[in-house]
C-alpha cells in the first residue's frame, strides 16, 4: 500500500533535505521561548510579569550558593536604582522564576537585557565563571489580576519544593521567601534586643 503525499508536502521534505541548514535554523528558532506579550502595549503603564530565563544548554550553572547570591544582589541592585520592582523570584539550578513590575519608562525586554547582561557581566569579572550564561530569549506571562499574581507568586514559592530541593519553599536559600523570612527575623531579633 503507497501512501499518497500531496506534492506540497513533498517538496518541502524534499527542500528541508536539500537545505538542511535553513531546518536546522527553523528548528532552533521554533525552540525559543514563548514571547505573548503584546507589541502594542510594550510601554504602557506599570506592568507586572512572571519571567523564566533558563542557562544555556540547561546546564547547572547556578547551583552554587555563589552564583545564585550573585543574581540575587544583581536584582537587589536594580531594585535600588528603581530601574523596576522585583516581587518575587527564585535562582534555581538551571532557570530563574521572577515575579515583576515595570514602570512606562522600562520594557520587558530591557530589564532582562539589564539583568542577563549584569548577571553575565559580574560573573566572569568576579566569579571567574568562564562561557555562556544563558539561553537566548525567555519567557513571559502578563500578570493582570490578584489571582494571575498569588498563582505565580505560589510557583515560584512551591518550585524548588516540587523539585526536592527543600522540604518548604522558606527552606530554600536562593529564593525571596527564604531572603523576606530571615529580614523579619532579623528584624524580630534586633527589636528584642533593643527593648532590653
Amino acid at each position: 500500500m503507497s501512501l499518497l503525499v500531496p506534492d506540497r508536502v513533498r517538496a518541502r521534505v524534499y527542500s528541508c533535505q536539500m537545505k538542511q541548514e535553513t531546518c536546522s535554523a527553523l528548528a532552533a528558532a521554533m525552540a525559543k521561548p514563548s514571547r505573548p506579550a503584546d507589541p502594542q502595549r510594550i510601554q504602557a503603564e506599570d506592568r507586572t510579569f512572571f519571567i523564566t530565563s533558563r542557562t544555556a544548554e540547561g546546564k547547572a550553572i547556578l547551583q552554587t550558593d555563589r552564583m545564585a547570591d550573585l543574581f540575587a544582589e544583581v536584582l537587589r541592585g536594580y531594585m535600588r536604582e528603581a530601574k523596576f520592582k522585583v516581587h518575587d523570584f527564585v535562582v534555581m539550578r538551571n532557570h530563574v522564576h521572577l515575579l515583576l513590575t515595570i514602570g512606562s519608562n522600562m520594557t520587558i525586554e530591557k530589564a532582562m537585557q539589564l539583568i542577563k547582561g549584569s548577571f553575565s557581566y559580574r560573573a566572569r569579572t568576579e566569579l571567574g565563571f568562564r562561557g555562556e550564561v544563558w539561553q537566548r530569549g525567555f519567557s513571559d506571562v502578563r500578570v493582570r489580576d490578584e489571582a494571575g499574581f498569588r498563582a505565580h507568586q505560589l510557583y515560584i514559592y512551591n518550585n524548588p519544593v516540587k523539585a526536592g530541593m527543600a522540604r518548604t519553599a522558606e527552606e530554600y536559600p536562593h529564593g525571596s521567601l527564604y531572603l523576606r523570612s530571615r529580614k523579619a527575623q532579623e528584624s524580630r531579633v534586633a527589636g528584642s534586643s533593643g527593648q532590653k
